[in-house]
């Protein structure tokens, strides 16, 4: 373009883009099974990485001494973990494809970084099980299944991984999905499992059919991504405003402006909608909705805005804005299912930090319910000593009430998180019965 031309590159049309479905996935499975090499595979066969991405990871490859390319690097980001070949933060990958946008969710195997995967499956819509055919499934598979269950995902794919190494073998693929079935049956929250056998390091059934196993009459990992039903999980009945921040602009302009700010966790809010606040139970009207330097006339989950009232309340943060005639739980007395991250067992009566949306308050353990077998998903009542990785429920007494939903109403106000007060370790996740 001459210095003389006055012309204008007319802005990229991106409504398309921004108006496709998007799907949450992350992938799980013992350590070693392939979860990172299998997202690599997914990201070049879709032709979702650029070129100096892969010449980076060819050389590293080389470097290490690796016989083909290590598409696992795409993912590996920490030294660590290339250092030691395996995943333990969660990595976050973006891509698309023509029918819909992906967020993947990369969790370490590693039992020791089980607490990571939860993290990155908590907020899932489906979930990626990976299982080596030559092992089958193992306590770890149960667990990451359990896990997956308990956060409520509803759509697992299992996929059968390096069945390059068993010689594409049908046998061994139907015996998985045989062990895998039964075990399955004891979950109560999945709706639908899918089975595909495939190799990430070769691609067989990632992106496109394998011809290797003509014995497979399903469809490839990617076209399951692209086309499987996921409905909005959002709670759009119960609405649901945990205040983060209180507004109070020093300025001329906004000189009497009093917003309360934060994400909306459920429900719809519009201006002239009576609310109540709680824990301290005054009511009020909703005065406006503030988002995007604008008012806007509604707003639902999960978008971020700053509400006035028409009167004044005294509210701060930890406080929960709610409709009047949906109010949620009240209440210091809490039963949750928890998975333990610490090294150091739970305390009986032991004292806990309990973070809750955006309140935190101190709690105690009352009590331990029960532990879950793994590998078996039946009741332990004979020993209640929580270790690191050990699932069950136990009921816990808050200093404060906390205002809260059960897990399966709303995810958001349904969980939260236990951290130790000597050490601000997160020793636990929980989910609200």
């Amino acid at each position: 373009m001459s210095s003389n031309d006055t012309s204008t590159v007319e802005p990229a049309d991106t409504s398309g883009y921004l108006d496709m479905d998007l799907l949450r996935f992350t992938t799980a499975g013992s350590v070693d099974d392939g979860k990172s090499t299998l997202i690599g595979r997914l990201l070049y066969d879709s032709k979702n990485t650029f070129d100096d991405q892969m010449e980076a990871v060819e050389q590293s490859s080389q470097q290490r001494g690796d016989e083909h390319v290590n598409l696992a690097l795409l993912t590996d980001g920490l030294k660590a973990e290339r250092e030691q070949g395996i995943t333990i933060d969660v990595a976050y990958r973006y891509f698309a494809t023509p029918k819909r946008k992906f967020i993947i969710a990369d969790t370490p195997g590693h039992i020791q970084y089980t607490r990571n995967m939860v993290t990155g499956a908590s907020t899932a819509n489906l979930a990626i099980i990976l299982v080596d055919a030559r092992k089958g499934v193992i306590e770890q598979t149960c667990r990451h299944s359990f896990i997956a269950s308990l956060l409520r995902i509803q759509h697992i794919v299992v996929c059968v991984n390096k069945m390059d190494l068993v010689d594409y073998s049908q046998e061994v693929y139907e015996d998985i999905v045989r062990q895998y079935t039964d075990f399955a049956s004891r979950l109560d929250n999945v709706v639908d499992i899918s089975f595909i056998p495939i190799s990430a390091l070769k691609g067989d059934n990632v992106v496109d059919k394998s011809e290797n196993m003509d014995w497979y009459k399903g469809s490839s990992l990617l076209y399951n991504l692209e086309t499987v039903y996921v409905g909005n999980q959002e709670n759009h009945v119960e609405s649901r405003f945990p205040v983060q921040w209180v507004i109070r602009p020093q300025s001329d302009e906004w000189h009497d402006f009093r917003g309360y700010a934060g994400r909306i966790a459920g429900g719809v809010f519009k201006p002239g909608d009576a609310v109540t606040v709680q824990p301290s139970g005054f009511s009020t009207k909703i005065k406006g909705i503030h988002a995007n330097g604008g008012e806007v006339e509604e707003a639902f989950s999960p978008l971020s805005v700053a509400i006035t009232l028409e009167d004044e309340i005294d509210i701060s943060r930890g406080d929960m804005i709610v409709k009047a005639n949906n109010p949620p739980t009240v209440s210091q007395d809490i039963e949750a299912m928890i998975c333990w991250f610490s090294d150091k067992p739970l305390l009986p009566r032991g004292k806990y930090i309990i973070r809750h949306t955006s309140r935190e308050v101190k709690a105690m353990i009352k009590e331990v319910k029960y532990k879950v077998n793994i590998n078996t998903l039946h009741k332990i009542e004979d020993n209640f000593e929580f270790q690191l990785n050990d699932i069950g429920r136990i009921s816990l007494r808050t200093s404060e009430p906390l205002i809260h939903d059960g897990y399966k109403r709303n995810r958001t106000t349904g969980s939260f998180i236990l951290i130790d007060s000597m050490t601000n370790e997160t020793v636990a996740a929980g989910m609200i019965a």
